[in-house]
């Protein structure tokens, strides 16, 4: 029976070797895994993946057509809704979406399916190096100008769909180099850059024009956009603001949120020599926090040379949210967990320069508004641990460029920009907003589907009041 069936495991590179290196850690199925994996799906009728999927893809279609070794199709019904499979068959937490409403999910056994998503991608990039392009819906769109605000997983999405509507899309990202969060805050052994920028590269040929080094907020503003020719503007500026733990000492050398430690590492090289950005390689780093940005950050220490690193968390292992995939590979890579243990102090040396991190011992008490046990204090219960660089990884807060230079704009206490969650329509006229600078730090796919509803309330919004007015 299909449903006794394990789920095939992933191969992944040697825990040994891979310290050393930032080559990608899973190696991704063969043909024969993801014919074995894709032949215990059931194709259910009523698709509860496909509920599950904030981007709604086709999951029985695509995983169909993998059974029938039509692996070119299958990437491309893909596509249909979502522009960069290759990215999310490596960074999206399906077994919290898609796969959590697989009905073998109940068994705690559920199709692959971000698994045979990369398989596909990677097949169609591999044999279809010439990449097919689908016509416009309406070519007669194209005098109607959409700009997006950022090159991030939300910008790249309402870009691709627009395109494949018919407008013109001009991209303006701050960056030197496109990606957003997918570039500067995923490292490589996660989500290779020439994976990256191959999807990118699809998205250029749909159409959308893109521009770097253009920080928008300073060299111009949202509103002279639309005196540009703009019709409407998509807002994805992400969530680059780190959230901090505001203990003393967090201003020492040595001290880096996990925001300015992951840019300066992915984005910047700055471990290597080589490059004109260089940073110390510690020998013992401690990272605060327990999400995937957090996993990132104790595995990129490992692999510029830190002789030990641990990671220090409130709570317990249970209630960590990181994925568990990241967390069994960052244990396997030689990194140590500090559990119920909160930091309340910096600790410098004369210099200025991090030598400790001040811990208490915490214990679970009565459950928080999160549902979750609430970390609590116990008394007296204090520790040092020596460390010459603390990475503080609690998440990020919108971006708050945009919403200081853009008068009329409504959001939220904590910096979110609000939208219309129908249309992502913001307190402005056809300025439009989606991904982390509405919602704070989430995640890749979470954002791609805020940009698939940016683009319908976009198309909708142009054709409303400019087209048929």
């Amino acid at each position: 029976m299909a449903e006794l069936k394990e789920q095939i495991p992933m191969p992944q590179q040697d825990p040994k070797k891979r310290c050393s290196n930032f080559d990608e850690v899973a190696l991704g199925y063969t043909e024969e895994m993801a014919l074995e994996e894709a032949n215990r799906c059931l194709g259910c009728k009523t698709k509860p993946c496909v509920k599950g999927c904030p981007v709604s893809v086709n999951i029985p279609d695509f995983i169909n057509l993998i059974k029938e070794k039509k692996y070119v199709e299958s990437s491309r019904v893909i596509k249909q809704t979502n522009s960069l499979p290759a990215v999310c068959g490596r960074v999206c937490p399906q077994e919290n979406q898609c796969q959590m409403s697989c009905v073998f999910n109940k068994k705690g056994n559920p199709i692959a399916i971000g698994r045979l998503e990369r398989f596909v991608a990677d097949y169609e990039a591999k044999n279809e190096p010439e990449i097919s392009i689908p016509s416009p819906n309406d070519s007669s769109l194209a005098k109607y100008k959409i700009a997006v605000v950022g090159s991030g997983p939300a910008g790249l999405t309402v870009a691709s769909d627009l395109c494949a509507i018919g407008y013109s899309v001009t991209i303006f990202e701050a960056l030197h180099k496109t990606g957003g969060v997918l570039r500067y805050g995923i490292p490589e052994f996660r989500l290779p850059r020439f994976i990256l920028d191959r999807e990118v590269e699809y998205i250029k040929k749909l159409g959308a024009n893109i521009f770097t080094d253009v920080v928008i907020g300073k060299s111009t503003n949202v509103k002279e956009l639309f005196n540009e020719g703009f019709s409407a503007v998509f807002v994805a500026t992400g969530a680059g603001t780190p959230k901090l733990l505001g203990i003393p000492g967090e201003n020492l050398s040595g001290v880096f949120s996990g925001n300015e430690w992951l840019t300066r590492v992915n984005l910047m090289r700055a471990y290597d020599e080589t490059y004109s950005t260089p940073m110390p390689k510690p020998k013992k780093a401690v990272v605060i926090g327990a999400g995937n940005t957090a996993m990132d950050c104790t595995r990129t220490a490992i692999r510029i040379g830190s002789e030990e690193v641990h990671v220090v968390y409130r709570r317990g292992r249970s209630e960590m949210p990181a994925r568990i995939e990241e967390i069994d590979n960052a244990e396997d890579e030689g990194v140590r967990f500090n559990f119920l243990v909160n930091p309340v102090e910096f600790i410098g040396n004369e210099k200025g320069v991090l030598k400790a991190v001040k811990c208490q011992q915490m214990e679970l008490g009565e459950p928080d508004e999160s549902g979750r046990r609430r970390p609590v204090p116990v008394p007296n219960a204090f520790f040092e641990i020596e460390a010459d660089c603390a990475v503080v990884a609690l998440g990020q807060n919108p971006n708050p460029l945009i919403r200081s230079t853009t008068t009329g704009l409504d959001v939220q206490k904590w910096g979110g920009i609000i939208i219309d969650e129908e249309s992502g329509m913001t307190s402005i006229p056809g300025v439009f907003a989606g991904g982390d600078v509405v919602t704070g730090e989430a995640t890749v796919i979470s954002a791609m589907g805020a940009g698939r509803i940016a683009a319908k309330g976009i198309d909708a919004y142009i054709k409303a009041t400019i087209i048929n007015k």
